[in-house]
């Protein structure tokens, strides 16, 4: 028979507020540097494999599919730890980044290309 994997910690699972899709957002840190890496979404499930492997998880809402962070791209998530904000619609994941954060290949989702000009600045 196989073994059945224990649900997210109902405890943590009240606390969260998803969106319309059972969503919630996880901002993914290095947690030595503070450097904001880029952001993902995540469902009970993605959240209780990040907590219990070690390993960031994402749910793709493109391929509509779990997806753990350097699976194909060796670019890897190492989770140091992962925080709730006061109103339960975030989350900050602390990691030790291997690699690339973003898709492009760039460290970061946030480089400083993508600023956007601020009135009056």
């Amino acid at each position: 028979m196989p073994e059945q994997t224990p649900p997210l910690d109902p405890a943590i699972s009240a606390r969260l507020k998803r969106d319309d899709a059972g969503l919630v957002a996880a901002i993914v840190q290095q947690h030595d540097t503070r450097e904001v890496l880029m952001l993902g979404w995540m469902d009970d499930e993605a959240l209780r494999r990040t907590l219990t492997e070690g390993r960031v998880t994402f749910w793709s809402r493109s391929r509509q599919e779990y997806w753990r962070k350097g699976d194909t791209s060796g670019h890897t998530q190492h989770v140091r730890a992962v925080s709730l904000d006061c109103d339960g619609d975030a989350l900050l994941v602390e990691v030790d980044q291997v690699g690339a954060a973003c898709h492009t290949g760039t460290r970061t989702c946030f480089e400083a290309g993508g600023a956007l000009p601020l009135a009056g600045a």
